[in-house]
């Protein structure tokens, strides 16, 4: 059996591993939107309806994807996906048509679907409990660490250039490689692993929808997701057509996004071990409120960059209580099932650019922010009655909970342990 420093040492590799990928995401999948708008000509809905087919089947493709790995393996659907989204950066990079170009980019949002979950279970798999919330945040900081740096690096080489998404995929291709070649120090028993080979995909994704719990947090994921998931692909066309210099604006407001991320995650993870996760989550919520409020009445890169501030500290907030109300109610048997189901959360990367950008082309910033506002309250209150339900019955899980007299999982309860 590893020992933890080996199992904290590959924890770090992956952490490390998500912000060198994600600098290559950041430098190419930010301008997506700008590029079909300025160099194909598409209007703000066609350019949401584009963005958002590929998150809506990998929402769907991710449950099936995450039962596989509870079989096979994290690790040999993680290089796969990896190298599937390699290969679609090149395809982005040498397509010369909107079909071409759209069916790359179609890819790799797939692959993007379903590389987080799983990633996320790989973690929770090596990295011992208490430790949890610590390595999410700094999984969470690397990855917003390349969102800081990528699209600074998009600008000064050009916004989509050819030579970047090959970059990229190269950078991807490499990762894939060195997760191959290193072996996974899991602490699961050989027992354990046969328990969980003998459970079928359509089994292990059956018992993770039973969960009324997780049934509400992928209800508060969707409109979290559609929120925060894309809001480049919204924001985007908004300030290039309606505010001066607003390209410029929004590579400034990409890369204050992710600074903001760096600099306030150690305090986000201090205030979420001390209010609990869904107590954080709820104050992220309300964050987003403001920050969206504050999109619709600034005009200018002050005013945006302030509200960019606010509705960032809210996605710090959100993002890894998120992560750690799912981990709660799962356990080392289903883990997979649990982030895959809980994934579908991701139809919110179609929900949010196809509705924002109809709202956006129909009534404007107006109608588009007010939208996103009303999404973060409604999230807030679905994520507060998923925590006050009880497990399936028959689970593991619920005869833990009757024998404690409370929910299972310290995160559920408000506070973290």
């Amino acid at each position: 059996m590893p020992d933890e420093k080996q199992r904290l040492s590959y924890v770090l590799f992956l952490v490390a591993g998500a912000g060198l990928v994600n600098v290559a995401r950041a430098m190419t999948l930010s301008f997506l939107a700008i590029k079909l708008q300025q160099a194909f000509g598409l209007g703000p809905a066609m350019i949401g309806m584009l963005l958002g087919i590929g998150p809506l089947v990998g929402a769907v493709a991710a449950p099936f994807a995450g039962s596989l790995s509870d079989k096979v393996g994290r690790k040999t659907v993680l290089t796969l996906t990896l190298l599937s989204m390699a290969l679609a950066l090149v395809g982005m990079g040498l397509a010369e048509t909107v079909i071409a170009f759209c069916i790359a980019q179609v890819v790799a949002a797939i692959a993007i679907a379903i590389n987080e979950p799983i990633s996320r279970a790989l973690m929770s798999d090596v990295c011992p409990e208490p430790m949890r919330l610590k390595y999410f945040s700094w999984r969470y900081m690397a990855i917003n660490f390349g969102f800081a740096i990528g699209p600074l690096i998009g600008i000064a080489a050009g916004a989509a250039s050819t030579t970047l998404f090959i970059i990229a995929g190269i950078v991807y291709a490499l990762f894939a490689l060195a997760l191959h070649l290193l072996n996974v120090p899991l602490h699961r028993s050989a027992a354990e692993q046969a328990s969980a080979q003998r459970i079928s995909i359509l089994q292990s994704i059956k018992t993770a929808i039973r969960d009324p719990r997780l049934a509400f947090f992928v209800g508060g994921g969707t409109l979290l997701v559609a929120v925060y998931g894309q809001w480049s692909a919204t924001l985007a066309p908004y300030l290039s057509g309606s505010i001066p210099g607003g390209v410029e604006i929004f590579a400034y407001i990409v890369s204050i996004n992710g600074a903001v991320v760096l600099i306030g995650n150690p305090f986000a993870r201090r205030f979420i071990e001390r209010v609990g996760a869904l107590n954080a989550l709820i104050v992220g919520c309300l964050l987003f409120l403001v920050g969206e409020l504050g999109f619709l009445a600034s005009s200018g890169l002050w005013g945006l960059a302030i509200a960019m501030v606010i509705f960032t500290i809210g996605e710090i907030l959100v993002v890894p209580s998120e992560y750690m109300l799912v981990d709660g109610i799962s356990n080392d048997h289903n883990r997979g099932s649990y982030f895959g189901a809980h994934s579908f959360s991701t139809v919110g990367n179609f929900v949010g650019p196809t509705f924002g950008g109809l709202m956006l082309g129909a009534f404007g910033g107006p109608g588009m922010f007010l939208l996103f506002a009303g999404f973060s309250i409604v999230s807030a209150i679905l994520f507060a009655i998923g925590t006050r339900m009880p497990p399936p019955k028959g689970s593991a899980q619920s005869t833990l909970a009757a024998a404690s007299g409370a929910v299972v999982g310290p995160h559920l309860r408000g506070v973290y342990a």
